[in-house]
């Protein structure tokens, strides 16, 4: 799995690309089937805007926009969001998989 980052309109320091990256990777935890995050920060205006793009098997993107004055509340934002995306789309396989089948008859009545 790959993390790329760049920057627009600016220049990130590297203690602030180190956390941003392991914040990126943190979303391995939640659903390990991703196969690139892509995180954009553009620094430009007084807030800073941060994109991020996990891409998971079987062509799913999970896209997650942050907008703070603080790059890194921003990326941290952009990131939870991009989190609930994978939590909801693992609650609805889950939940499908689980669903009963339509063809039988229920408690064995005829």
């Amino acid at each position: 799995m790959q993390v790329k980052l760049s920057v627009r309109h600016g220049h990130l320091s590297e203690e602030h690309q180190l956390r941003i990256t392991q914040k990126a990777e943190k979303l391995l935890h939640f659903f390990d089937r991703l196969i690139m995050i892509e995180v954009m920060v553009d620094l430009s205006g007084p807030d800073k805007h941060v994109e991020v793009i996990a891409e998971a098997e079987h062509k799913h993107e999970f896209v997650g926009h942050g907008h703070d004055p603080d790059v890194l509340a921003s990326a941290r934002s952009a990131i939870e969001k991009v989190t609930q995306q994978i939590k909801h789309y693992k609650d609805t396989i889950q939940d499908h998989r689980r669903a009963p089948s339509h063809g039988g008859t229920e408690g064995g009545k005829d």
